[in-house]
């Protein structure tokens, strides 16, 4: 247990060290000028007036020795005013640091949300497909929120703390050398004390920042599915799910605070025993006489002794409020973890250096860039045996060539898959749920990479071509739709940000979706929330396919895409995507058998292969699989 303690604490320091650097990177000049004010502040507060206090003591002795209290007050007065322009530079120095703690906190966690939103856009699909949403909007909630303490209180309180305990230590230890070892006696017991409860309260505060991730992504997972929840009566069983969660969420809190909060009473209690032993101690060292040992070389007595006495209380004052900080710089350093582990995730790998670009042909049929974006596309491959730069016309040509694939290794997906489609040629694959179809889209978009065999576009290996550049040639139309905050335009816009209101117009008019904008309240200018939520399921799915042909690409994939939509408007459908298809590489995924029979090739896959291929026609007369399918059901269940 020890060992595992020690390791949390290890991964809590490490964690919190990565979040001060960044804080210090951001801030190269202001938090150390902050940091400056709150160690001015301190160590003004701590010593002067113990130096001044002692000579306001000494004047008030030969006051009442001598009664000459015009002499008196020339010693007095002029410390006390001392005293207070000392504590008015304090206060200074502590308004200044308030308001850069201020500003830079929140700068910190503007520029840390940014960072890690920024990172998230380059990790790969496998990280969403396999972690929960909520889960992952934890990151931006309560982990930075955490760090926020860490930087805005945890931090402040520790230099100021530690820089009076350090003061006070040092003007101590300058006073009685004996007393000063009394004091690291309890010192030792409150260090002893802070590892044990500290190393504990890691371990569930680590444990407690996974709880809440965890909750949070079932409460999104049930108010996204409420209808289905209601649908099948499963408020009891969600209710009693929420509960399990809420009850670990509980469990790992109620023991980290409960170790986190038990530190500061202890460690004051510690202090109030350290207090009264260290007054019996000098009471007996002035009784007996003991030659005093210090730095001053002032004999010990009652002038030493108050001041001395004033100062452990003041040490352990500052040493309760450091361990009053133990709760937020481990919750900090659970949450800091949690960041740092995912901007440790390694970004998609992309080393591809053929590009996408404008070209225009030259009178002898060369081709050369240009910055025109209505021309035509090719691809930039630069040779880099010989430095030679070569342009090879954008047509849609993908080529799958004996294609394995696995998610896990061991669970093969695809095995020996090899699919041909030529420009403008429509493939379409059928099969059960599970047979690999959408796979097969997944690895053409290089969301996944194959385990082996080729994947060629435009003859082009795809591994070759930097991944954004292949994605800006392919359109996606899902079945699940994914709608965004924002007008009708906006979303239709989103498949090409350059694209003019006309053109938004024309895709929708294209998909069928002109019509039913036009009878919205507001039309293009309707706003959407929530995932389009004042959209029907089939409205939404216009709109997908509407961005789709905005983006006009060579190469369009249908997973679904007539899924969520009734006979009747799949007619009004199929006459827009027939055209949106004509000149264009099609790969369609579809259950129902009427969205593929004017395909040119239909791939039947099973399990992973691909068991038959041909036109609609020719599978028919085959009378293999596909004729048992067609003839048994028009789904594919």
């Amino acid at each position: 247990m020890k060992n595992k303690r020690g390791g949390n604490l290890r991964d809590n320091f490490a964690a919190m060290g990565w979040v001060l650097k960044k804080f210090f990177g951001f801030y190269p000049v202001l938090a150390p000028l902050a940091m400056f004010c709150i160690l001015f502040s301190s160590l003004v507060a701590a010593i002067p007036n113990f130096f001044i206090v002692q000579e306001v003591l000494h004047g008030a002795e030969r006051w009442l020795q001598s009664g000459d209290w015009a002499a008196a007050r020339v010693e007095i007065l002029p410390s006390i005013f001392l005293l207070i322009g000392v504590y008015f530079v304090a206060i200074c120095s502590q308004t200044l640091e308030t308001q850069l703690m201020a500003v830079m906190t929140q700068g910190f966690l503007d520029k840390m949300r940014r960072e890690i939103f920024d990172g998230m856009q380059d990790l790969p699909i496998r990280y969403f497909d396999s972690n929960k949403t909520g889960d992952i909007m934890s990151y931006f909630t309560n982990d930075i929120d955490t760090m926020r303490q860490l930087v805005s209180q945890s931090l402040p309180s520790l230099i100021r703390s530690g820089a009076v305990v350090l003061a006070v230590f040092s003007i101590m230890l300058y006073s009685s050398v004996w007393m000063t070892l009394v004091l690291l006696l309890g010192v030792a017991a409150m260090f002893l004390v802070a590892k044990t409860v500290g190393g504990g309260s890691a371990k569930y505060f680590m444990q407690q920042q996974k709880a809440v991730a965890a909750m949070e992504g079932f409460a999104q997972e049930s108010m996204n599915g409420q209808k289905i929840v209601k649908v099948f009566c499963h408020e009891q069983q969600s209710i009693e799910d929420f509960d399990k969660a809420n009850d670990e969420l509980y469990r790992v809190s109620y023991r980290a605070n409960a170790y986190a909060s038990m530190l500061g009473p202890i460690i004051s209690n510690i202090g109030n025993i350290l207090y009264v032993s260290l007054a019996l101690v000098g009471g007996v060292l002035i009784l007996a006489g003991v030659p005093n040992l210090s730095l001053s070389g002032r004999a010990f007595d009652v002038a030493v002794l108050v001041p001395f006495l004033s100062k452990a209380r003041q040490f352990t004052g500052n040493v309760n409020t450091l361990s009053q900080q133990i709760n937020s710089i481990v919750m900090a350093g659970a949450g800091a973890q949690r960041i740092l582990g995912l901007v440790r995730q390694p970004p998609e790998a992309d080393d591809g250096y053929v590009t996408l670009v404008n070209v225009e042909e030259a009178p002898d049929g060369s081709l050369h860039e240009t910055d025109d974006r209505s021309g035509r596309w090719a691809w930039r491959y630069p040779h880099q045996a010989d430095g030679s730069v070569s342009y090879t016309p954008l047509r849609g040509d993908v080529r799958l060539t004996e294609v394995d694939f696995a998610y896990e290794e061991g669970k093969d997906v695809l095995h020996d898959v090899s699919v041909y489609a030529e420009p403008g040629q429509k493939v379409a694959f059928v099969g059960a749920t599970g047979a690999g179809k959408t796979t097969i889209t997944n690895l053409i978009n290089r969301f996944y990479d194959i385990a082996d065999g080729k994947i060629r576009y435009d003859g082009i290996n795809i591994n070759k071509i930097k991944k954004a550049d292949l994605r800006r040639s392919l359109g996606l139309v899902l079945q699940e739709t994914n709608l965004f905050t924002g007008t009708v335009m906006d979303n239709i816009r989103y498949g090409r940000l350059d694209a003019s209101d006309e053109d938004c117009r024309k895709a929708a008019r294209l998909a069928g979706a002109d019509s039913f904008i036009s009878r919205l309240p507001e039309g293009y200018d309707t706003m959407l929330l929530n995932n389009g939520a004042n959209l029907s399921q089939g409205q939404r799915q216009l709109l997908a396919i509407a961005r789709a042909a905005v983006a006009d690409p060579p190469v369009m994939i249908l997973d679904e895409a007539t899924s969520s939509i009734d006979t009747r408007t799949e007619a009004i459908v199929q006459r827009g995507m027939d055209q949106l298809m004509q000149g264009r590489t099609v790969f369609v995924i579809a259950h129902r058998l009427s969205t593929v029979m004017n395909a040119d090739v239909i791939m039947v896959l099973e399990h992973g292969r691909i068991i038959e291929r041909g036109s609609h026609e020719a599978l028919i007369d085959a009378k293999g699989v596909y004729y048992q399918l067609y003839t048994g059901a028009f789904e594919l269940e």
